[in-house]
C-alpha cells in the first residue's frame, strides 16, 4: 500500500511538473535565434544598433539563470550605443546540450566561440557573469582570436572550500537524479525562488517583480535543472586544472566583484585572477554583494566603455 501510494505521488507530480515546463516555456518564450553548434544548439539574442562602432559585446549568464539576468541591468543600457549579444549558456534558457552531464567550462567556451563565428562576430567584449567566470577565463585562453577584452563579474575562477549542496550531488546520479528532476524540483523549486533570490542579492535587496522579469522559473526544467547540476558538481575540479594558466591570459581584463559576496567569495576569486592575469584591473565595490551587475551597472558600462575605446585606438598591429 504504501508503494502504491508513493507511486502514485510521483506521477501526480510528474503530471505537474510537465504542466509547469508547458506553463513556463508559453510564458517566456525563446526571442533570439538558434545556432546549432558541435554538441547543441545556442540561443542568442541581438539589441543594440548592428553598425555600431567598435566590438560587440557578449553577455553571459551564471548559474541557475538565463540571458535575461544579464539583459536588465546590463545588455539593454549597452544596447543604446552598442551592438549587444547575449547567450544562454549551453543547457539553459532556450540553449541546449546533446550530453547534460558534459558540462565542463572548456566545453562551454568551445561552443560559444564556435556559436559567435557563425552570428558573425570576429572579436567582442566578453562579460561573464559568477560561474560564468571559468568559461570566460577559458575563452581568453583557448580562443583569443574571439576576445578583445574580458569583464569579469564576481566570477568563479578557483576551487573553494566545502561542495555545492548535497541536493546538486544528489541530481547528478543515475535514476534517482532525474527521478527527483521530474517529479519534485518543479513544484518544491518554484515556492523556493523567491527566497534564493533573495539570498543570492543579499546584502542588497532584489528588485520587485525580479524572478519574473528574468524567466527565472524556466531553470526549474527538469534538463534544465539537471544541467545547473552538472555544472556545479563539474566545476569545481575544472578551475582546479585550468586556474594555473591564469598567468597566460593576454586579453585586457577587467574583475568587478563586491566585498560582501557569500556566494562567490572576493578574495578566493577574484583578487587571486586579478593577481594571477598580467595587467588586469581589480574593482573591489564595498558593501556589495554577488549580484554587482544589478548593484552598480553604470560603472560596469563604464568599464566597457574605456575597454571599447581602447581596441579602438589600439594599433591595428598589436591586435593578436
Amino acid at each position: 500500500m504504501i508503494a502504491l501510494t508513493v507511486v502514485a505521488t510521483l506521477a501526480v507530480l510528474a503530471l505537474v511538473t510537465q504542466a509547469g515546463v508547458y506553463f513556463f516555456e508559453r510564458k517566456y518564450p525563446a526571442q533570439g535565434r538558434f545556432v546549432d553548434v558541435a554538441g547543441g544548439r545556442l540561443h542568442a539574442v541581438e539589441i543594440g544598433p548592428q553598425d555600431a562602432k567598435g566590438p560587440p559585446i557578449v553577455l553571459i549568464h551564471g548559474a541557475t539563470s538565463s540571458l535575461e539576468t544579464m539583459r536588465l541591468p546590463l545588455g539593454n543600457r549597452l544596447a543604446k550605443d552598442h551592438r549587444v549579444i547575449l547567450i544562454d549558456r549551453p543547457g539553459f534558457g532556450w540553449s541546449t546540450r546533446d550530453e547534460l552531464s558534459n558540462s565542463s567550462p572548456a566545453m562551454q567556451a568551445r561552443m560559444i566561440d564556435e556559436a559567435l563565428g557563425k552570428i558573425g562576430v570576429d572579436r567582442a567584449i566578453v562579460v561573464v557573469h559568477s560561474l560564468a567566470g571559468a568559461l570566460g577565463a577559458l575563452l581568453a585562453l583557448d580562443h583569443p582570436h574571439r576576445i578583445e577584452g574580458l569583464v569579469m563579474l564576481a566570477g568563479v575562477t578557483y576551487p573553494w572550500p566545502g561542495g555545492v549542496g548535497t541536493y546538486n550531488e544528489v541530481v547528478t546520479t543515475k535514476v534517482i537524479g532525474p527521478l527527483l528532476a521530474s517529479t519534485i524540483t518543479l513544484p518544491l523549486g518554484y515556492f523556493m525562488t523567491d527566497i534564493g533570490g533573495r539570498a543570492v542579492f543579499a546584502p542588497q535587496i532584489m528588485p520587485d517583480g525580479y524572478i519574473e522579469q528574468t524567466a527565472t522559473p524556466l531553470v526549474l526544467r527538469p534538463r534544465n535543472f539537471l544541467a545547473n547540476a552538472w555544472d556545479l558538481v563539474r566545476l569545481k575540479p575544472a578551475v582546479a586544472e585550468q586556474s594555473p594558466r591564469y598567468r597566460d591570459i593576454r586579453v585586457p581584463t577587467v574583475i568587478i566583484a563586491g566585498s560582501a559576496d557569500t556566494i562567490v567569495s572576493t578574495d578566493i576569486h577574484s583578487r587571486r585572477f586579478a593577481a594571477a592575469v598580467p595587467g588586469a584591473k581589480l574593482i573591489v565595490l564595498p558593501n556589495v554583494g554577488h549580484m554587482v551587475q544589478d548593484a552598480a551597472p553604470d560603472l560596469i558600462c563604464r568599464e566597457i566603455d574605456s575597454m571599447i575605446s581602447a581596441a579602438d585606438i589600439k594599433p591595428k598591429a598589436a591586435t593578436r
